[in-house]
């Protein structure tokens, strides 16, 4: 086994995101495309000499051949070891808890989330540090920096490693542990909730559907919600992990997941549905005839985690990402707890949770997540749901009813236009910054706008800065519209339009949430000019 000096050049557009790099796949299979930012990454961390490395991914296309590029770069730049995954496989929370458990220097996560994937689709690549959480700005900083001045890479001459046994190997002088993916998982999640009880939960004929979306969850909630906790294994949609997650997009919402929304809005529904998506980390919480939008689904776990063992002792505090309803803020204030407000993207909650001042996170993005590993885990959501209702043995739109006559309800929605040609969206974003103000006083769609910013966060545990984090427009009304560019795409500009409006009337609080919003709506499209630049008619997905 020798080791390989290749020499290259930068390759633009190598910037990471707010969770990596994310690109089509055929370009990451471009020659050099993935050698390079992987040794950038090596190069912004500071090398990985002597270091021990955590290495999964999600299982999509070029999944299993990124992973031997992945060792055999780290086995020549002098890596000690890296905990593999069995077959590469690791969903994103479970590469948190290894990175933690094990207490590995970092770890490289292979995913595009919730995007398609396939060789016509999406592909990437993200680094997570020894908290097991995203990388923090000023590391995906030093990492686009070494991108930028890449002129060569260190690769080993070698045999593909087996990854389809669990079992130490060699690769050069470099440890490759191959391990079971879900076991450490699985054992995390016992310490948390109460098993038992989901088990006579079910046993009672509570009935399930878990949609893993033919993505990387579909072994972890065999494992656990079939073997280890008595639900029926066809109460288990879309188990087999796919290269092409089926051809079908793995993003849990009512769009993605229509065949679960389907079965749960019919006539003969079970009692309790859920989906996760490509890399484990989000969740959709579907009740008999009854959605819970993750911005609801944060709020009412919040309000009950002390259900669980795992949160016996309550919490420390909430975080929710800026354009996540305020529906968490009212738990919060009602318990006496912190509520920090925070940028989008899970890296954002890390501080926090290290600092010990939030216990629960959350994403209107289907995210949820605690101080348990530091990333959103979609699993743990599904699994706090269903102690929750074990204990106060009510459906879910039982649990919502009463969740919004104690806290009003925040009807909520986002509006997602993508592929946008990335100037249009610029220039839209821009000319909605250049008259923010000038806009509070102003009267659109019969209602009075009383705020106007664009958002910058101060972290309260390093003191860092973050600006421009999304624009801002409250009304005196108690509706909200944020607009802001994704970065999870992977051409042209995704533009989210997060559409809130607070209701405290209990006679006005089943209203269908587009209808309850319209005013909302046509003021954001006032505003913003959105059918006007893009073209648009209406969004490609409403959530």
């Amino acid at each position: 086994m020798t080791v390989t000096t290749v020499k290259t050049q930068p390759i633009e557009g190598q910037k990471p995101g707010t969770s990596g790099l994310r690109k089509k796949t055929r370009i990451f299979m471009e020659p050099h495309y993935l050698e390079n930012f992987v040794q950038a990454v090596w190069n912004g961390i500071g090398g990985v000499q002597g270091k021990t490395l955590v290495l999964g991914g999600d299982g999509r296309y070029f999944n299993d051949r990124a992973a031997q590029v992945i060792l055999r770069m780290a086995a020549a730049s002098g890596a000690a070891k890296v905990i593999v995954g069995q077959d590469a496989l690791l969903s994103t929370p479970a590469a948190s808890n290894l990175i933690r458990k094990r207490k590995a220097d970092g770890g490289l996560i292979m995913s595009a989330s919730h995007n398609p994937g396939g060789p016509d689709e999406d592909f990437g690549v993200k680094y997570n540090i020894a908290n097991g959480g995203p990388a923090p700005e000023d590391v995906t900083a030093r990492i686009f920096a070494s991108t930028q001045d890449i002129s060569e890479y260190l690769i080993m001459e070698a045999h593909d490693v087996d990854l389809s046994k669990v079992g130490e190997t060699q690769l050069g002088d470099m440890l490759v542990d191959v391990v079971d993916p879900v076991a450490d998982y699985k054992e995390l999640m016992e310490s948390l909730f109460d098993f038992a009880a989901i088990r006579d939960l079910f046993a009672s004929g509570f009935a399930i559907r878990f949609d893993a979306m033919h993505a990387v969850t579909g072994p972890y909630a065999k494992a656990i919600l079939v073997d280890a906790l008595g639900a029926a294994p066809n109460n288990i949609m879309n188990a087999v992990p796919s290269p092409d997650f089926g051809g079908g997009h793995p993003d849990p919402n009512p769009i993605w997941a229509k065949s679960l929304m389907d079965v749960m809005m019919g006539d003969d529904a079970p009692d309790f549905g859920a989906a996760s998506d490509g890399d484990g980390d989000r969740n959709m919480i579907v009740g008999r005839g009854c959605y819970v939008t993750p911005s609801d689904s944060l709020a009412v776990l919040a309000a009950n985690a002390h259900l669980a063992p795992g949160y016996s002792d309550g919490l420390k505090g909430v975080a929710r990402s800026m354009p996540t309803s305020a529906a968490v803020d009212r738990v919060a204030k009602a318990m006496g707890i912190e509520c920090y407000e925070t940028p989008t993207g899970w890296k954002f909650f890390g501080n926090l949770l290290d600092a010990g001042r939030a216990t629960l996170c959350g994403e209107e993005s289907a995210g949820t997540g605690s101080d348990h590993v530091r990333e959103k885990d979609g699993l743990w959501a599904v699994l706090l749901w269903l102690n929750i209702l074990a204990v106060k043995k009510q459906s879910v739109s039982q649990i919502m009813v009463d969740h919004w006559g104690t806290y009003g309800r925040n009807y909520y929605s986002r509006h997602d236009y993508e592929a946008i040609d990335s100037n249009v969206a610029a220039q839209l974003m821009e000319a909605l910054r250049a008259k923010l103000n000038d806009l509070t006083g102003e009267t659109i769609e019969g209602m009075k706008i009383s705020t106007a910013d664009e958002f910058a966060y101060d972290d309260p545990v390093d003191g860092s800065r973050s600006e421009g984090q999304g624009i801002r427009i409250g009304f005196a009304n108690g509706a909200r519209i944020v607009f802001r560019l994704s970065g999870t795409g992977t051409e042209g500009a995704t533009l989210r339009v997060y559409l809130e409006q607070y209701e405290a009337n209990p006679a006005e609080m089943n209203r269908d949430s587009q209808v309850a919003l319209s005013p909302v709506i046509a003021a954001a499209d006032s505003l913003a000019g959105i059918s006007a630049r893009t073209g648009r008619d209406s969004p490609d997905v409403i959530t």
